[in-house]
């Protein structure tokens, strides 16, 4: 069972959702582009792995990549919420990887096959604490970054996103009932590449967020 916790509160983490191709950048940089309605896949509970807890890359796969996201938690969930109310049912912010088995999506595709295993495998859903939504500014000032043994290699402004936290909250809400405690990994900007056992992960936002994880 996996928990979460904000300012004291636990919850449990039920649904993952998780968008591809939320920054332009990013969708061109995998040969992709940018469609007009968000593109959404799941990720079960098991994946997840929470700060302070080491990465344990799957001995079936040797090309994992990282994907550093913001990643948010549904306190209030509800059916068709809409986009000026979206930000009401937010109870915390954290950063999270979308860790992604490359060859092993590669294959798939090639193949026709879901990207299950490609992206649900326990730990592929890193997770650094949350914090409530008051300690971050305005969501379009939020910036991140990722390191890996000191180098930075992803940046995002929030503000680059094609489809903004509020537009996710409504189109999810729209084909899917969202529950308390249900996650949104809200997409990846561009840099992704493969880690490594023995590399030394970095996720950061502002003041808020700082947190190390270790590849083993």
């Amino acid at each position: 069972m996996a928990m979460v916790e904000v300012a004291g509160k636990a919850w449990q983490v039920g649904n993952i959702f998780c968008v591809a191709r939320n920054y332009v950048a990013h969708a061109r940089e995998m040969g992709s582009r940018i469609l007009a309605e968000p593109v959404v896949f799941l990720k079960p509970t098991s994946a997840v792995l929470r700060e302070g807890e080491a990465i344990r890359l799957p001995s079936w796969s040797s090309d994992v990549h990282h994907e550093a996201e913001l990643v948010v938690l549904i306190g209030g969930g509800g059916k068709d919420i809409p986009a000026d109310g979206a930000l009401a049912h937010v109870a915390g912010y954290a950063l999270g990887l979308d860790l992604t088995a490359r060859d092993v999506q590669a294959e798939a595709k090639k193949a026709g096959m879901p990207w299950t295993l490609a992206k649900g495998f326990d730990g592929a859903a890193v997770l650094t604490r949350f914090v409530a939504p008051e300690a971050l500014p305005a969501l379009d000032a939020v910036s991140f970054d990722f390191y890996v043994d000191g180098e930075r290699r992803q940046h995002a402004d929030v503000s680059d996103m094609a489809f903004d936290v509020t537009t996710l909250i409504a189109w999810i809400s729209s084909r899917f009932t969202l529950q308390p405690g249900d996650l949104i990994y809200t997409g990846t900007p561009e840099g992704v590449g493969p880690i490594k056992a023995g590399e030394q992960l970095r996720l950061v936002l502002g003041e808020s967020i700082d947190a190390r994880f270790d590849v083993v």
